[in-house]
């Protein structure tokens, strides 16, 4: 069984599927922890910026 590849509280680079809009991309600090979703975990992340929080894959987060 795996485990996620980061923590609650680190700072990460987000980085949006080509399809999605790239002014998303940025620091963002892990807020929690959540489950697999199509074998990819997830996380809840808010951004350093400007406090906006989403929802996004481990595949789109990068150490920063």
């Amino acid at each position: 069984m795996s485990a996620h590849k980061f923590t609650v509280g680190q700072t990460v680079q987000f980085s949006p599927d080509k399809s999605q809009s790239s002014e998303g991309r940025g620091r963002f600090k892990i807020i929690r922890l959540l489950p697999e979703a199509a074998q990819v975990f997830q996380y809840r992340v808010k951004s350093v910026a400007d406090g906006h929080e989403r929802v996004v894959r481990e595949d789109q987060l990068a150490r920063s």
